[in-house]
């Protein structure tokens, strides 16, 4: 089983490019799990505490649950992956069978921060973008998929995601195999991340 990680800044494209790389793959060999699912459940707060959390910081996630769940598909077991909600902040009381695959992608802007799971990785991709361009699509995400207006957005940009990005993601990018700019656009990067990855399917 190889374990492949993708990270890059919110709204840096990596969900595209996972896409992309699922798409070439072929959904046979290869399942996502997304770190979002793995943010720590909130239900004993308030709505407005909740609202509050920094995203952004490695604290937010569960880290020791999914580690246990990579170990448990590595040894070829289904989990019982969680599935959070953004609109609540807390996760939903229903879970998302996961089963084994030859390829597992682990994707977040967090998922290179945690050293344990970061060892688990064979291959690890940085999505690489342009913060104008990030800003853009996290405005356009947030407003559209996450019940929030302009103003929170941009208040929540520049108290936690901004900082956030300095402290804890951007340098991340020195533990990459592969760099990936200009996000989902750069055919090429992705192209010899899939090559990386069908040279082991193939071995």
């Amino acid at each position: 089983m190889l374990i492949v990680g993708i990270a890059g800044g919110t709204g840096s494209g990596k969900t595209t490019v996972t896409k992309k790389v699922m798409d070439l793959l072929g959904d046979e060999n290869v399942i996502m799990i997304p770190q979002d699912s793995y943010y720590k459940d909130n239900k004993h707060l308030p709505l407005e505490e909740r609202q509050k959390i920094n995203f952004d910081h490695p604290g937010s996630i569960e880290f020791s649950l999914l580690n246990k769940h990579i170990d448990e598909l590595s040894q070829g077991h289904t989990v019982q992956m969680p599935k959070y909600s953004y609109i609540t902040c807390t996760r939903d009381d229903e879970y998302i069978p996961v089963k084994p695959a030859r390829v597992i992608i682990i994707e977040g802007i967090l998922v290179l921060t945690d050293e344990e799971l970061r060892n688990k990785m064979r291959i690890k991709a940085y999505v690489d973008a342009d913060p104008d361009d990030r800003l853009a699509r996290v405005i356009n995400r947030d407003i559209e998929e996450r019940g929030r207006d302009i103003r929170m957005v941009l208040e929540r940009y520049y108290e936690t995601v901004k900082p956030s990005h300095l402290q804890f993601i951007e340098p991340t990018k020195r533990y990459a195999d592969i760099i990936i700019p200009r996000g989902g656009k750069n055919e090429v990067a992705i192209e010899m991340l899939v090559s990386a990855i069908e040279r082991y399917l193939n071995s």
